[in-house]
């Protein structure tokens, strides 16, 4: 699906390999990109060459996605291993303290739940910026605490059934791997979606394979809960500046079902405004999901100029 120019990396784990990209000076203050669900490093590829150039830019896959090693037989894939990937990367770089971009599912790592890596690691994270974020669902409501049981026992079902199935994976032409993602993924470009299954895919005898794992291609892998009486607290652990870009036409609700429904995320972000004040930043920008591929040039301003902006804690 064309070639990458940008620099790779590999970390070893004991599952295999932690596959990253980089951009930027290598003496610059370091900056993880983390994508989001079922994408791959190449989701940055058009946004970091607009971002200032004296930072260093690191761009992961996650396990199971991109060029990363799947998880082995039997390791499910919870978000907290996705937390403990993160640590592994900058504790193989010997990073100190630096910033995280992550857009939608990327930013669980960083989430506001007890797993996530800025609250848990807070002395290490500089600044966040949040690209169209999935905010986790509050438990509130008894339903919300039904949907969490039933989404939980959706993966493990999921989960057995695909290390059970001797299905092979589907062969695809280029062209038919391309109009299939782009049927599927109605909000992604078509140059954005070559540069997706650039990393995505890999390729066999008579065709291309999608090269993700398939044991997380549910969509409940991205949704994440939280009790609203946790939610202060753990905020209150970040020592973080937050900038948090909101797509106009991006997702609202996690599920979708309800996508208009910005109930949640008003409440979190009226949350974090009333814990974080100067600390925490909110913009709109017109744009869909995919903001920072289809159009990055509506965000690259945005992110440059908090990245060169100094922290409160820092006037």
């Amino acid at each position: 699906m064309g070639e990458d120019a940008a620099p790779r990396m590999k970390l070893a784990v004991p599952w295999g390999h932690i596959a990253a990209k980089l951009w930027g000076s290598r003496q610059g203050p370091p900056v993880l990109c983390l994508h989001g669900w079922l994408d791959n490093a190449n989701s940055f590829d058009r946004l970091i060459p607009l971002l200032p150039k004296d930072f260093h830019y690191v761009a992961m896959d996650f396990g199971g996605h991109g060029l990363s090693s799947h998880y082995s037989p039997g390791l499910p894939y919870y978000q907290q291993n996705f937390v403990i990937e993160v640590q592994r990367v900058v504790a193989a770089l010997k990073w100190n303290r630096f910033s995280i971009m992550g857009h939608s599912f990327g930013e669980y790592t960083l989430h506001l739940g007890g797993q996530g890596y800025s609250c848990t690691f807070p002395e290490m994270v500089d600044k966040l910026i949040l690209l169209d974020r999935h905010f986790p669902l509050l438990l509130t409501e008894p339903t919300e605490s039904e949907n969490l049981l039933t989404y939980k026992r959706r993966m493990i079902e999921h989960t057995l059934q695909i290390e059970a199935s001797q299905k092979p994976q589907r062969v695809l032409s280029p062209e038919e791997m391309l109009q299939g993602f782009l049927k599927n993924n109605s909000h992604v470009g078509e140059e954005c979606a070559r540069l997706l299954l650039q990393r995505g895919t890999t390729q066999v005898a008579t065709g291309l394979v999608l090269s993700r794992d398939r044991r997380i291609t549910l969509p409940e892998y991205s949704i994440d809960f939280i009790s609203r009486d946790l939610l202060v607290p753990f905020i209150r652990k970040l020592q973080a500046h937050i900038l948090v870009i909101k797509a106009m036409q991006g997702f609202y609700n996690v599920r979708r079902e309800n996508d208009a429904d910005k109930a949640a995320l008003n409440l979190v972000k009226d949350i974090l405004k009333s814990v974080l004040k100067e600390w925490f930043q909110y913009t709109e920008v017109p744009g869909n999901h995919y903001i920072h591929m289809n159009q990055p040039q509506h965000v690259a301003g945005i992110i440059g100029s908090f990245l060169k902006s100094s922290t409160p804690n820092q006037l």
